[in-house]
């Protein structure tokens, strides 16, 4: 299927991701992905409360979102967009794992009441190995951005 010919799916609810991902509570950082071209780009959504568990120890008085799971969000949202394109059969046995990040940039503190979208694009792919752009968004401002790559495996 080319890319001009992918449908587009509207969501991935958290239920679904949570099939598609083995992250669970406190990593699973994204709430669902909406607009996405199956195996190409998508957008996850991370709605940031107090309650998040990292906001305890970073910082107690002013709680800022570590960058460093801005980053994972986006890698999360990445692999749900790869495994998208696989029939749903085949997707239990698979993962993906982060080989490479680049080009990171952080322009603005995430603070508890934040709504993230995280917007994902392939760059390319060659056999299993993925690149990815992504650029993170509150209130339509770029709060940080990044470049990685990825490896779909089988989860043995």
């Amino acid at each position: 299927m080319s890319e001009d010919t992918k449908e587009m799916i509207k969501e991935i609810n958290i239920y679904e991701i949570m099939k598609m991902l083995p992250h669970r509570y406190p990593f699973l950082l994204v709430d669902k992905v909406v607009d996405i071209v199956p195996g190409q780009s998508g957008t996850g959504i991370k709605n940031v409360t107090i309650n998040e568990p990292f906001f305890q120890g970073h910082f107690p008085d002013n709680p800022v979102m570590p960058g460093v799971l801005q980053v994972e969000a986006m890698a999360q949202t990445s692999g749900i967009i790869v495994l998208s394109e696989l029939p749903e059969a085949e997707r239990g046995g698979k993962g993906v794992l982060f080989m490479t990040i680049d080009n990171v940039k952080f322009r603005k503190p995430i603070v508890p009441g934040d709504r993230l979208e995280f917007h994902v694009k392939k760059e390319r792919a060659l056999r299993n190995v993925f690149k990815f752009s992504g650029e993170a968004y509150v209130d339509g401002t770029l709060v940080s951005e990044a470049v990685f790559s990825a490896m779909i495996m089988n989860k043995e």
